[in-house]
């Protein structure tokens, strides 16, 4: 049961901010590499597929609760513009482990309109890719076990 506890803490924390999952994952629970690599992809994903298909719905019931309407050119929303402008859909995918959490990342690009086919695609690239490297420098490279532990 402890061992399942670890498994769905490192895949939670995971769809939350992608580089916890490694960090607890290998660093705290010494965790096989393969495995955490695995859950981390799957935990970005699980957020990735929330966001991209149920998204419009989500976006509708919590407007509900809102007493009054956000501003719609902020500072923050012009700069998010602007990195979808020259990045694209694999861009900001590939951007939204490191800079963004997988729930910004996908609510912006589900927001910019982008083909969710394509979204998915790229979300899973980005995620595969950086839940390897992460896990793969947190496993081998000692310094950078020191940078990242929790």
């Amino acid at each position: 049961m402890a061992t399942l506890l670890k498994y769905f803490s490192v895949y939670f924390l995971s769809s939350l901010k992608f580089v916890f999952g490694p960090a607890l994952g290998i660093i705290a629970y010494d965790m096989p590499v393969i495995v955490v690599i695995i859950l981390t992809a799957l935990g970005m994903m699980t957020t990735v597929y929330i966001f991209t298909f149920f998204g419009d719905p989500l976006r509708d019931f919590f407007k509900k609760f809102r007493k009054k309407e956000r501003k719609i050119f902020t500072r923050r929303n012009r700069q998010l513009v602007e990195v979808w402008k020259r990045f694209g859909v694999p861009g900001v995918c590939l951007l939204t482990p490191l800079i963004l959490t997988p729930p910004g990342g996908a609510i912006l690009i589900n927001v910019l309109g982008a083909k969710k086919s394509r979204i998915i695609r790229w979300m899973w690239f980005s995620a595969v890719f950086w839940s390897t490297i992460i896990c793969l420098l947190a496993s081998y490279v000692e310094g950078f076990r020191d940078l990242i532990e929790l």
